[in-house]
C-alpha cells in the first residue's frame, strides 16, 4: 500500500512540476504523430491545452479521439528520469464546457509567467481552440522498469 501511494505521489509531482506533455495522436489510417503542448491539469486526469485546429494533432483528433500522453522532465541526467504515461480520450471543447477549462488554463499560464486566457482567444474568429484529454489509464515505471498503474 505504501509503495502504491509512493507511485501516485510521484505521478502527481511529475504532473505538477512540468509544463509540457507529449501528445500522441494518429490519423484515420493510423499514422502516428506526436506533439509537445503546454498543458494545465485538472484533477490529475483532465489535461487542457490550446492549439490551432489545422495543426496535425488537432486534425488527427477530428478523426480519432484516442490519444497517448507522456509527461516527463527531459532535463534530468540519464537513468534518473521518471514519467507519467497515459491513454486518454481527447476533443476540442465547445459550448459551456469551455468556461471552466479556460479558467484553469489561464490560471496556470499566469502562474508560469504566461498571458491571461479568455474565451475570446479560443473561439472564432480566433485561430486557436481549447482542447481537453481525459485519461483512462495512468502508469508510471517502477525501479525495475515495469509499468505500474496508478489511481489519481
Amino acid at each position: 500500500m505504501a509503495e502504491e501511494q509512493g507511485f501516485e505521489a510521484m505521478a502527481r509531482a511529475i504532473i505538477d512540476s512540468n509544463l509540457y506533455m507529449v501528445l500522441g495522436t494518429a490519423d484515420r489510417d493510423g499514422t502516428p504523430w506526436v506533439s509537445p503542448v503546454y498543458y494545465a491539469p485538472s484533477a490529475y486526469r483532465d489535461f487542457i491545452w490550446v492549439s490551432r485546429p489545422e495543426a496535425q494533432h488537432s486534425r488527427n483528433l477530428e478523426m480519432r479521439r484516442e490519444v497517448s500522453i507522456v509527461i516527463f522532465d527531459s532535463s534530468v541526467p540519464i537513468s534518473t528520469g521518471k514519467a507519467v504515461y497515459m491513454s486518454a480520450t481527447a476533443q476540442v471543447l465547445a459550448g459551456d464546457e469551455r468556461a471552466g477549462a479556460i479558467e484553469i488554463f489561464s490560471r496556470r499560464s499566469l502562474a508560469h509567467g504566461g498571458m491571461e486566457w479568455t474565451l475570446g482567444r479560443v473561439e472564432p474568429p480566433s485561430h486557436l481552440r481549447l482542447y481537453r484529454a481525459v485519461a483512462d489509464d495512468v502508469y508510471v515505471l517502477d525501479p525495475d522498469d515495469r509499468r505500474v498503474p496508478v489511481t489519481l
